[in-house]
């Protein structure tokens, strides 16, 4: 499973949430995020975010 963390507040973005905040429905893979999009918590746009691997159990 691939998530998305912001380098500046640790926001964790996760596809299969999305961001309902923001009015992204679950399954929107972050590459697909527009370039509008910014972190919900802290607002720095997606440049500012780490790919990160999670191996599921």
């Amino acid at each position: 499973m691939e998530v998305w963390k912001c380098e500046k507040c640790g926001y964790i973005y996760d596809a299969k949430i999305g961001d309902p905040s923001s009015g992204v429905p679950k399954g929107t893979a972050f590459e697909d995020l527009p370039e509008s999009w910014v972190c919900p918590r802290c607002g720095v746009s997606k440049r500012r975010f780490k790919k990160m691997e999670i191996e599921e159990a």
